[in-house]
């Protein structure tokens, strides 16, 4: 007789039209603000905010500026952009550790700082990564160095669009910040969000 009502009142149970609505969603405290809502707002950035964002795309086409050395030597225009350009150019490369430097100091000054806004933590971890992959240029053309021939053709291929790349990406990335816009660079702009909270 139990076993009998306790099957019947499960069956009733089962077949309840109460079961049929969702349970209640836990609401958020309206008091306690989100992370998103703590930090500054990313779509909005003041002038410094521009300028600094800006600034920080100059650091990785300072840093792979060798790579152009085909593409400088060739075509005028650019040798015009890059001209005002080489006494920060020459600073930045008059010691072996600078670009060492002032990775540490992006990384740590201004990406793990909370008191900079979302905005400059973003555009300076996007220049970080940019950066950071250099390596593999680094690496490729070191491993790989050939004096002449089809090898120096591609090589001068490879290195000129590892520029062009840069300098893109300096054009695109600084002018969008000055505008109070946020770049999303290819490749590095997923990256950047996973690091920047």
């Amino acid at each position: 007789m139990a076993i009998t009502n306790l099957l019947s009142t499960t069956i009733t149970l089962k077949h309840s039209p109460f079961l049929l609505l969702k349970p209640a969603r836990k609401l958020r405290n309206p008091k306690r603000p989100t992370i998103r809502a703590q930090s500054k707002n990313e779509d909005s950035a003041d002038g410094p905010d521009r300028l600094i964002s800006a600034i920080t795309y100059f650091y990785p086409f300072f840093d792979g500026i060798q790579y152009g050395k085909y593409v400088i030597t060739q075509f005028a225009p650019i040798q015009t952009l890059i001209q005002p350009l080489v006494p920060a150019i020459r600073v930045f490369k008059s010691f072996p550790l600078n670009g060492l430097l002032v990775f540490f100091t992006l990384y740590f000054i201004v990406v793990r700082n909370p008191n900079f806004s979302r905005y400059v933590r973003f555009n300076t971890m996007q220049a970080i990564v940019l950066d950071v992959l250099l390596i593999f240029p680094d690496l490729l053309e070191r491993s790989f160095n050939p004096r002449d021939g089809f090898g120096l053709d591609l090589m001068m291929s490879f290195d000129s669009t590892v520029f062009l790349f840069l300098l893109v990406s300096l054009v695109y990335g600084s002018s969008s910040c000055l505008l109070g816009q946020l770049p999303r660079l290819p490749i590095v702009a997923e990256a950047a969000d996973r690091q920047v909270l």
